[in-house]
């Protein structure tokens, strides 16, 4: 890293103060228009560093390029991707990211509501930042690590590129991607624009962290038909849907095969949404382990639970709808093992020390893969993630940009 001048604090600090919250219950795409903010000025901050083709397009992705400098016309194009937008589980409007130099270890209240105190004790990854630089939110929002720190490492990796033209490296693609955490994220992206071959993306946690295994994902959707019935003269007439999906909600297990039960490589039936009248009750599930092949088994398992409860009123009706989220990324980066191998020495040679992780849920990446491009993971600092307690080490984001840099050159040297 001769030559670095980090920028990586101070842009990550401006896209933080951009509202980029994603809309779950819109339709539009992206899902939030304020996240085309945070596009436009990323086009320009590229154009200014040099990147002549830098655009967003109608949908709110980002592209770039800093083209192949090494004479070698048969290496593969490099992306780097990152999503734009923040998560809706906490407010991401008004953001005020504080700086605290050097931590030492001791409990951060955070101003706007002194309520909100971040402590190693719920956080133990906090003691090992001891002297590092941390950034945090004020206490009445999320930070927006999750992913713009991932955005401020690939955004300062083009500025030392730039900078520092010697460097060798392939063509790389810069990509931004709106709607990431809506599960959305590449739905409307063009592959073919992109053009390709292997990618990473920044949108990981602790320092060294290397994910090349994730969940497969489904989600289904039950509805059940209630009957209605005006409530003073319902006796032996109304079902009511809500109370029938409640008792179907209470069949589930209580000690396992949910995310408050399981752990490591166990999946998982999570139920997220339960809404309706007493005429026709919707729930809302997601479906989740790392074998692809156990998700039909969930399915099945939990319909039969459905259909049981639903025995004791034999004159309703269910639909049941399954819908494919994404797959487990692993099945098709074991075919370029490669992939992960160079982002591993990478990390070695930044002084880093990799720590393989599986993903107890999904990325870009995810889909990626299966989109054409085998995508691993890497790491970026940003931690506690979805909530007021969100921090990220400004020395963790400089040592995955200090990644990149070994890991471009890894990928100059590719045969």
């Amino acid at each position: 890293m001769d030559n670095y001048i980090s920028t990586v604090k101070d842009r990550f600090i401006k896209y933080a103060k951009i509202d980029t919250t994603a809309d779950p219950d819109s339709e539009s795409f992206p899902s939030s228009m304020i996240q085309k903010d945070l596009g436009r000025e990323l086009v320009q901050e590229l154009k200014d560093l040099g990147v002549e083709d830098a655009e967003m397009d109608e949908w709110g992705y980002v592209f770039g390029t800093i083209p192949n400098n090494t004479g070698k016309d048969d290496l593969p194009t490099i992306c780097f991707c990152s999503h734009m937008d923040t998560a809706p589980d906490c407010s991401g409007t008004n953001v005020k990211p504080i700086v605290h130099e050097n931590y030492n270890g001791n409990p951060i209240t955070l101003p706007d509501d002194p309520t909100q105190i971040i402590t190693t004790e719920q956080h133990p990854y906090l003691k090992e930042k001891i002297g590092d630089d941390l950034i945090t939110a004020s206490g009445l929002t999320l930070l927006g690590a999750d992913d713009k720190a991932g955005v401020a490492i690939i955004m300062d990796l083009v500025h030392h590129l730039k900078k520092n033209p010697e460097i060798p490296h392939p063509s790389i693609r810069v990509l931004f991607t709106p709607d990431e955490e809506v599960g959305r994220g590449v739905d409307k992206l063009d592959m073919d624009k992109l053009n390709a071959d292997f990618g990473y993306t920044l949108d990981g946690g602790t320092l060294g962290s290397i994910e090349d295994e994730s969940f497969s994902a489904d989600g289904v959707t039950i509805r059940i038909e209630g009957i209605a019935a005006h409530p003073g003269y319902a006796k032996d007439k109304m079902v009511n849907a809500i109370k029938v999906a409640s008792d179907f909600i209470a069949s589930l297990p209580k000690d396992s095969w949910s995310p408050e039960t399981t752990e490591n490589r166990e999946g998982f039936v999570h139920p997220t949404n339960l809404s309706g009248t007493m005429e026709e009750a919707t729930l809302k599930f997601i479906i989740r382990d790392h074998d692809t092949t156990k998700l039909a088994e969930y399915e099945e398992r939990l319909e039969r639970i459905l259909k049981n409860t639903l025995s004791n009123y034999p004159e309703l009706k269910y639909e049941f709808e399954v819908k494919e989220q994404y797959r487990n990324m692993k099945e098709k980066i074991k075919e370029v093992p490669f992939v992960t191998d160079y982002a591993i020495k990478a990390m070695t040679q930044a002084g880093v020390t990799p720590a393989p992780e599986i993903i107890r849920g999904g990325t870009d990446g995810s889909r990626l893969s299966f989109m054409g491009m085998p995508c691993p993971n890497i790491f970026t600092g940003e931690m506690a993630i979805h909530s007021r307690h969100e921090y990220v080490s400004v020395q963790d984001m400089e040592k995955a940009v200090a990644t990149l840099t070994e890991l471009v050159q890894i990928w100059a040297k590719h045969q």
